[in-house]
């Protein structure tokens, strides 16, 4: 059996020495110590990469504390399952855990179960400010592209500017700067269509 540590700082202000520290005083060796921190806005995984490749059934992980191991629960079970695959077991110091044997599967269980409640979590918030935006107005998805041909249709038929916008859901000044450069200047589409539009168009007259 070997031993092997990993130890891994999430923001930029933290250390790695306490883990290190720790890793070593259980009997680590320094050459077998894998490490990672964060590197700008991203996380590096060189350091955990590199064990996933070192490791032989048989052989056992330390990492100081359970949130170490992984960005956040689920990516821990993933990695606590990807190691019982191999044989491999991982030794949590602080929380006195062991992924090995009966008390492993518990874990691996429990752990599985809290991942899946954060997921669900996120969602029904992710839910409710989506419901709370769109009762103050807030539009999702991708903004539709502007026709312009539409608008300047409408606006040879009279309708006011008020009205274009709300019958193709955009903003009145929207209206008034297609209208305004309209008499500036030629459209880039001579016949004001947007491409999409102009391929149904040929497509419909080919009759495919």
């Amino acid at each position: 059996m070997r031993l092997f540590g990993y130890a891994r700082v999430s923001t930029s202000q933290q250390s790695l020495d306490i883990q290190i520290r720790a890793l070593k005083d259980t009997g680590v060796k320094a050459n077998r110590i894998f490490t990672d921190k964060v590197s700008g806005s991203t996380v590096d995984t060189e350091g955990l990469d590199l064990l996933r490749m070192k490791v032989e059934e048989g052989d056992v992980i330390l990492v100081k504390k359970l949130d170490r191991l992984g960005r956040d629960t689920a990516d821990m079970v993933q990695l606590i399952k990807e190691f019982d695959a191999q044989g491999v077991a991982v030794r949590f110091i602080d929380d006195g855990i062991i992924t090995d044997g009966e008390m492993g599967k518990m874990v691996i269980t429990i752990l599985s179960a809290v991942a899946q409640a954060e997921r669900q979590r996120i969602l029904e918030r992710t839910n409710e400010g989506r419901q709370e935006a769109k009762l103050k107005g807030i539009r999702f998805g991708r903004r539709c592209s502007i026709d312009r041909n539409s608008v300047l249709e409408l606006h040879r038929q009279g309708t006011g500017a008020t009205e274009i916008a709300r019958q193709l859901s955009i903003a009145r000044s929207t209206v008034y700067k297609v209208i305004d450069e309209s008499k500036q200047k030629p459209s880039a589409c001579k016949w004001g269509l947007k491409p999409n539009r102009t391929i149904s168009i040929i497509i419909e007259h080919a009759n495919f």
